[in-house]
C-alpha cells in the first residue's frame, strides 16, 4: 500500500513539473506577428483647387496688305485651377478649368518698314481629362476649349484687342505628394485661331504651354 501511495505522489509531482515546463516554454516563445495588411490604394475622386505657373512659346503669323510677318512668341503665365475627378477601377475621368494671367508676346518687321506685335494678356481653358491611376501617380491626356485675349498692333498705325475662342489638347502627370496635396506637370497646345487687326490685317495665335501645378483635394 505504501508503494502505491509513493508511486501516486511521484506521478503527480512529475505531471506538475511537465506542466510548469510547458508553461515556461509558452511564455518564452515570441508572440506571433499580426498578418500584414497593405495600405489602401489612393482614391482620386473629389473636388480640388490649385495654382499653376509656367511658360509658353510658339509662332504667330501677321498678315496685312502691305506688311506681313511671321515671328516667335514667348512669355510666362500663372493662375488658378479648379476641377473634379471620378475614379472607377484605375480609370479616372475629370473636368478641369483654369484662368491665367499671361505675358506671351512677340514682334517682328512687317514689310521691312514697320513693326507688328501680338500679345496675349490672359488665357483660360475648360477641359476634360482622362487618366490611368497607378496608386499615387496618374498620367493623363486632356483637351477642350481655350479662350484668350489677343492684342495686335502695327507701329505707327494703332492697335486692336479681341477675345478669341479656340481649342487645346495635351497631357501630363499628377502625383499625390502629402495629405490632400497633389502636384502636376503638363503640356498644352493652344490654338486661338485668327483675329482681325487694323488696316485689313489679321494675326494667328498658337502657343505651346509647359507648366507645373499644385492642387488641394477636398
Amino acid at each position: 500500500m505504501k508503494k502505491v501511495l509513493l508511486a501516486g505522489v511521484a506521478l503527480v509531482a512529475f505531471g506538475t513539473v511537465i506542466a510548469s515546463a510547458a508553461d515556461i516554454q509558452r511564455r518564452q516563445m515570441p508572440a506571433k506577428a499580426p498578418a500584414y495588411t497593405p495600405p489602401p490604394l489612393y482614391n482620386w475622386t473629389g473636388f480640388y483647387v490649385g495654382i499653376n505657373g509656367g511658360g509658353g512659346f510658339g509662332r504667330s503669323d501677321f498678315s496685312a496688305p502691305f506688311a506681313s510677318s511671321s515671328f516667335d512668341t514667348s512669355g510666362g503665365l500663372a493662375g488658378g485651377t479648379i476641377g473634379y475627378n471620378w475614379q472607377t477601377g484605375q480609370v479616372v475621368f475629370g473636368l478641369e478649368g483654369d484662368i491665367d494671367w499671361s505675358n506671351i508676346r512677340g514682334s517682328g518687321f512687317c514689310g521691312g518698314v514697320t513693326t507688328c506685335e501680338i500679345r496675349n494678356d490672359w488665357l483660360a481653358t475648360a477641359r476634360g481629362r482622362l487618366g490611368y491611376a497607378f496608386d499615387r501617380f496618374m498620367p493623363y491626356v486632356t483637351g477642350g476649349l481655350a479662350v484668350g485675349d489677343i492684342k495686335t498692333s502695327i507701329a505707327g498705325f494703332g492697335d486692336t484687342r479681341d477675345t478669341k475662342a479656340g481649342w487645346t489638347v495635351g497631357g501630363g502627370l499628377e502625383a499625390a505628394i502629402s495629405g490632400p496635396l497633389t502636384a502636376k506637370i503638363e503640356y498644352l497646345y493652344v490654338d486661338l485661331g485668327r483675329t482681325d487687326s487694323i488696316l485689313g490685317s489679321d494675326a494667328k495665335f498658337k502657343t505651346n504651354i509647359v507648366r507645373a501645378g499644385l492642387n488641394y483635394r477636398f
